[in-house]
């Protein structure tokens, strides 16, 4: 192929052109471009180039495949699984063969209908075989009476994938007879053959294996990535039997087998059970379906659950073509989706806390598969990466839409927990936006700290330590104790909400917990990311009384229930701070409670003389050098690591459940169970 310069006239064209102006009488010239290369002098009709047969695909692979690395390599397998997957669907074949042969050849066969080989009527010296597998856009799918629905349409799949393989061999069952062709780099070395007689056997075997001149040299299949493409076709259509086979020198991962018969009846359902095993979901059973369209016009099947805890996914299909750009029938699913979950919401009187809830909160969280079956689809590009149909966006809606509408009706507990989720999804993404707004605002000026911060200069995490204490009086004393490089201070205002018997809406709207959720810098829930948290230790300081037991409870319940990960971190501590100052002479010791203050008599003030002992109401009424030195001094405090062990995660939630939830006689129980505990507790005491 000429050079882009001699296209334009540039190279040796322009120099020959430019000696053939004589100096004395100079011709008119001809107009030239800018970047030096002239005009019509160089550019005949020598330079235009006719490329012929599949030479257009070899000269340009990223046209027709996407390219030429490995998605594209596995792009030849999809080729060719297609075409027997659409003789599956048509009714036509009830098995496909895929096997991985030493060398890196692949082979691809089935029971189908198998390609005519009777010459063809326009190019009647050769077979209809060798037209489909030689020539671009060739076909039986542009007629619509030979398969109601397929996944090749442009007619140039198989004989891309012919263009690119340095050999190729097809076989042909038909009529009880047995064909063969050979082709290396899409041309035919070998005429159509008549094998010979064939009773027991139909359809097509193709085997070929890629051209490294095209490839790269080395370049082959990956095994797991050919499994998972055979297995997600099989999912695709119930009614299918693939049958696996793999060399064992090609299998490099363990998950894949040498033989295994892939056939899934269950469709969808089975794909998504298998994609979700062993993760959290929102709602016990997913929600699938399969309608079949009348008069053999497709059909619309899907399998859709929300995780609690992962991020969630959709994968969609056209005619079992994998559509990973998405396109029309992931815009009807999710539309209908949204719709049915809205319509349902006003039907128990909830439109109102819906109305902010888009689509994106919807499927946030969404693990749905959808697959349809359509006549005469678009896809943009060869690649079909993205289905463009706007019909197909009206089926799935409306078909969706109402299967889903009565999924939600008839089981009203799971609706009712999948829509407060989907609400909690939109509160947490404009509580993230007003964040955005907030950070957006003040770029140019010093960041308001949420309610009264006292921030660490420490930028990192690493280090940095956030002590919340109970009122403005213990702030006070805690930011004068303070190690302002790295340790900072949140006040609070008395008692905090009990989340445990609190409603979302009160939860949402409590300015408290929104200050510390904005000071900590991460979200609660599914959320949680470490890596947001701006502090390493969060230490819980409260007075060493009652009261300061009781708000410290509030606060780990509130961790317990809105930020679990961040106590499997080993980021939440209390802190021990002094009840009793106790004084003889010169010595001077702090006690936590009565039984270490009765100790200490015992122990440490062992001389003569009267010990003075003093209680401290609060750690407001503490010194700050008093606070430093007891309780915010790494090297003299003492810090409680706020854990819940592994075997003890159900009767830790059944303890919380029972003292802070909104069921008063269990605690009422809770205390009778233990009077005499504490009533002996108490005798020792005095």
């Amino acid at each position: 192929m000429a050079s882009s310069n001699d296209l334009f006239g540039g190279g040796a064209a322009r120099k020959q052109a430019q000696a053939k102006a004589a100096p004395s009488a100079p011709e008119p010239k001809q107009a030239s471009r800018s970047n030096g290369t002239p005009g019509e002098a160089g550019y005949t009709a020598a330079s235009i180039e006719v490329l012929e047969g599949l030479e257009p695909v070899r000269r340009r692979p990223g046209m027709y495949i996407g390219g030429t690395d490995e998605a594209a390599l596995h792009h030849l397998f999809a080729e060719v699984l297609d075409n027997s997957m659409d003789e599956a669907v048509a009714g036509h074949a009830t098995w496909i063969d895929v096997s991985y042969e030493e060398g890196g050849w692949l082979c691809v066969g089935d029971n189908g209908r198998g390609i005519p080989v009777d010459p063809h009527p326009k190019f009647p010296k050769k077979s209809a075989l060798e037209v489909i597998m030689t020539t671009l856009h060739a076909g039986g799918k542009f007629d619509s009476g030979a398969y109601q629905t397929s996944g090749g349409l442009h007619g140039v799949g198989v004989s891309v994938v012919n263009a690119l393989a340095e050999r190729l061999e097809v076989e042909v069952a038909r009529g009880q007879v047995l064909y063969r062709q050979i082709f290396e780099r899409g041309h035919p070395v070998t005429k159509l053959e008549t094998v010979g007689k064939a009773p027991n056997r139909r359809g097509t075997r193709v085997r070929f294996r890629p051209d490294e001149q095209i490839f790269g040299k080395g370049a082959q299949f990956k095994a797991a990535r050919l499994f998972r493409m055979a297995r997600s076709k099989a999912y695709l259509f119930g009614g299918v039997e693939i049958r696996w086979r793999c060399a064992p020198s090609l299998v490099t991962d363990s998950s894949v087998p040498t033989e295994a018969v892939l056939r899934f009846p269950g469709g969808l359902k089975d794909y998504l059970a298998q994609d979700i095993e062993g993760k959290v979901t929102v709602v016990e059973q997913p929600f699938t379906g399969k309608v079949e369209k009348p008069g053999g016009h497709g059909s619309v099947e899907w399998a859709v659950s929300w995780l609690g805890e992962d991020d969630g996914f959709i994968q969609s299909y056209c005619n079992t073509i994998p559509t990973p750009d998405g396109g029309a029938h992931e815009a009807g699913l999710r539309t209908a989706l949204l719709r049915a979950l809205k319509d349902h919401a006003e039907r128990i009187g909830q439109a109102k806390r819906f109305a902010i809830v888009t689509s994106d909160d919807v499927m946030t969280g969404c693990a749905a598969l959808i697959s349809i079956f359509y006549r005469e689809p678009e896809f943009q590009g060869q690649n079909k990466g993205r289905l463009m149909s706007p019909g197909a966006s009206r089926i799935v809606d409306q078909t969706v839409r109402d299967a889903f509408d009565h999924w939600l009706a008839a089981s009203p507990s799971q609706a009712l927990k999948l829509l407060d989720w989907t609400v909690d999804r939109a509160d947490e993404r404009m509580r993230r936006r007003a964040e955005k707004d907030v950070a957006r605002k003040t770029a140019t000026r010093k960041l308001r700290l949420p309610g009264k911060l006292a921030d660490c200069s420490n930028t990192s995490a690493q280090g940095s330590e956030l002590f919340i204490v109970e009122g403005d009086s213990a702030g006070g004393s805690a930011k004068q104790a303070r190690d302002r490089a790295n340790q900072a201070v949140l006040p609070l205002r008395g008692k905090i909400l009990n989340v445990a018997s609190a409603t979302k809406d009160k939860l949402s709207a409590n300015q408290q917990l929104s200050d510390l959720s904005q000071a900590l810098g991460c979200s609660g829930g599914s959320h949680y990311r470490d890596a947001d948290l701006r502090y390493d230790k969060i230490i819980v300081m409260t007075d060493a009384d009652v009261d300061g037991a009781h708000i410290a409870s509030l606060l780990i319940t509130y961790f317990y229930r809105q930020m679990p990960k961040l106590i499997e971190g080993g980021h939440l501590y209390l802190a021990v701070p002094p009840l009793y100052k106790l004084t003889q002479g010169a010595k001077t010791a702090y006690a936590r409670d009565d039984a270490h203050k009765a100790e200490l008599m015992r122990t440490f003030f062992t001389g003569k003389g009267k010990v003075e002992v003093s209680r401290f109401k609060g750690l407001g009424e503490m010194m700050p050098a008093q606070l430093k030195e007891t309780t915010m001094d790494p090297r003299r405090r003492t810090l409680l690591r706020v854990v819940v062990k592994t075997d003890e995660q159900v009767e830790t939630a059944d303890s919380v459940e029972r003292l802070m939830g909104n069921k008063p006689e269990a605690r009422f129980t809770f205390i009778q169970e233990r009077a005499a505990f504490a009533a002996e507790k108490d005798l020792v005491d005095i």
